[in-house]
């Protein structure tokens, strides 16, 4: 799996490169955390379809 992501940022308001921060197999699949360094916004993917970012 990748550490770097490209995803539009909510708060930044353009894309960005963003970084897994960690990853844990869970029973839904594989649990990801990312995060912008540029200003610390982060989310969630549960394998790659459940996704957190959408919901901010």
């Amino acid at each position: 799996m990748a550490s770097e992501l490209e995803h539009e940022c909510p708060k930044c308001e353009e894309t960005q490169s963003f970084y897994r921060a960690a990853a844990t197999e869970l029973h839904l699949g594989l649990k990801t955390k990312w995060y912008c360094p540029e200003c610390g916004y982060g989310f969630i993917r549960i394998d790659g379809d459940i996704s957190s970012a959408a919901s901010a």
